[in-house]
């Protein structure tokens, strides 16, 4: 499945994550950090980004990051090798060190932001590598407490919904994460709410995919191909359960197949499940279609209704 393009426009913010290769460690020293802290000093005088939060654990980054012009990829590809280089040359190693592709979660910021920042600062402690956040040396809450100064971090906007005065935006930063002390893993930081790529409502995404010049894609669900698959043939659901090859049953289940071919989210195990079919015939049922579309005016018409209705669905 191809890989679906980044998404950049200049103000977007990211959460960004960096993972060792198959899990290893990334540090190993303490020396390590403060060399990646030297590359995000550089990064972010080169490149004009900010980083409005952080965390480095063992095996992984965590970064909060707002672009300029400048696309995150270009960003991330420059930090990754400088970084890679050090380590393979203080460790006398070769090769890679990060898990392929970078993990970056397009999010609306004025919905998530404060939240995510307080979500990537709590690591070390929903990790039980410390009781309190402020014991871990290396992310950006000590920062944002005014006990350490980090050129390269940006604590103001985050620190401005929170009071006017900075005294007091600290103080209010420093009950905010306690009280989220207890708080577990949340998937929608890492997955998103839409294509797996952005964290936010309807309108926040297509208005970035818009900027991004890019068109949103819908992601619809199997009852939804079912449905829409069952009010063009007028047939009841449970009718595409029932055994042998009758017309039109038969036909509708091979128009979903289709469907379920061309979304990269879907699998014909799952749909084959669901019509208690086995999935490899499924996928020739849907081959077999395609190719009679092609001259049986009708059958195409079918495909077209369907694939038409399903884009024009709400999302839900």
């Amino acid at each position: 499945m191809a890989r679906k393009p980044r998404i950049h426009y200049p103000g977007a913010v990211y959460h960004v994550i960096l993972r060792g290769n198959a899990g290893q460690p990334i540090f190993f020293k303490d020396a390590d950090r403060f060399r990646l802290y030297l590359f995000l000093q550089e990064s972010v005088e080169r490149f004009g980004y900010r980083i409005h939060g952080f965390c480095c654990m063992t095996n992984h980054i965590h970064l909060v990051v707002q672009v300029a012009d400048t696309p995150l990829s270009l960003i991330m590809q420059n930090l990754s090798l400088r970084y890679t280089k050090w380590v393979n040359y203080t460790q006398g190693r070769t090769g890679h060190l990060f898990q392929g592709r970078y993990k970056a979660l397009l999010l609306d910021a004025d919905a998530y932001l404060l939240e995510l920042v307080r979500y990537v600062h709590l690591n070390p402690v929903r990790a039980d590598m410390v009781p309190l956040p402020q014991e871990y040396p290396w992310s950006g809450h000590r920062a944002y407490l005014g006990s350490e100064v980090l050129p390269w971090l940006t604590t103001e906007w985050v620190l401005s919904l929170l009071g006017r005065r900075t005294d007091s935006a600290r103080k209010a930063y420093r009950q905010f994460v306690a009280d989220g002390m207890g708080e577990e893993r949340r998937n929608e930081f890492h997955s998103g709410t839409c294509e797996g790529r952005i964290l936010g409502d309807d309108g926040f995404a297509d208005d970035a995919l818009h900027k991004a010049n890019q068109l949103r894609k819908r992601e619809w669900t199997l009852p939804e191909i079912v449905a829409s698959v069952c009010r063009r043939y007028g047939i009841a659901e449970e009718q595409l359960k029932s055994p042998g090859k009758t017309r039109p049953f038969s036909e509708a289940r091979a128009l979903a197949a289709v469907i379920v071919q061309e979304s990269p989210h879907l699998s014909l195990t799952e749909l084959g499940r669901l019509f208690n079919r086995d999935a490899s015939a499924l996928g020739k049922a849907a081959q077999r279609m395609l190719s009679r579309s092609r001259a049986d005016v009708e059958l195409a018409a079918n495909i077209e209704d369907v694939r038409g209705a399903l884009s024009k669905c709400p999302n839900v």
